[in-house]
């Protein structure tokens, strides 16, 4: 059972989850160790750079245990002028095949992230997979440059969302448990989030 003592507040959403991820990275680390298997990145269900305070889940959670660290989202945190408009949705048609992507561009001129719809995900909106018609959103979380960000998820996608979180949602049964309430105990498999991807 996890508590969650913090209440959902959007933008927030790293103080309600980390301490949990954290904990969770820690026991991984200890069985990665006893098994001898190397720890490489950590994919999270969310955003890193891509986020209204530059500083998504993916960033804080790879700041407290110092793991190169991948934001991969489903859908486009509207921040620094990325807005879901007619544009964006033509950038998303463009994308016909697994691994076409296209830079996430603010109007400040920094590149948050990107997006990728059905390959390979390269610090842009993603068409991570052929029959995918949804991109996913990458952003560097820590430790990593986006480009390496993108061809890490685009390695890890069978489908449309990278295999390491797919396989956690699918254990955790991530569909339709909503977000805790304060203070109230809840298992991992009724957990919004589910564990973080070691890969």
């Amino acid at each position: 059972m996890v508590a969650v003592s913090a209440p959902y507040v959007a933008g927030f959403l790293a103080f309600r989850e980390v301490p949990f991820l954290v904990e969770a990275v820690q026991r991984l680390q200890q069985e990665s160790e006893r098994l001898l298997l190397p720890h490489r990145v950590l994919l999270v269900d969310g955003n890193g750079l891509l986020h209204p305070r530059g500083f998504g889940v993916a960033c804080h959670l790879g700041v407290l245990t110092d793991l190169p660290c991948i934001g991969v989202a489903k859908n486009l945190l509207q921040v620094d002028g990325l807005v879901r408009d007619e544009l964006h949705r033509e950038q998303i048609r463009s994308l016909q095949r697994g691994g076409d992507m296209f830079p996430l561009t603010g109007t400040s001129g920094r590149i948050l992230g990107m997006v990728s719809c059905g390959g390979f995900p390269v610090c842009l909106a993603l068409r991570s997979y052929n029959n995918s018609s949804k991109p996913l959103y990458v952003s560097v979380g820590h430790r990593v440059c986006l480009q390496t960000a993108v061809r890490l998820v685009k390695s890890c996608c069978r489908y449309r969302i990278p295999e390491p979180i797919r396989q956690v949602q699918k254990q955790g049964g991530r569909g339709g448990a909503g977000r805790p309430r304060v203070g109230k105990q809840i298992s991992r498999q009724q957990r919004g989030l589910g564990l973080p991807s070691l890969w």
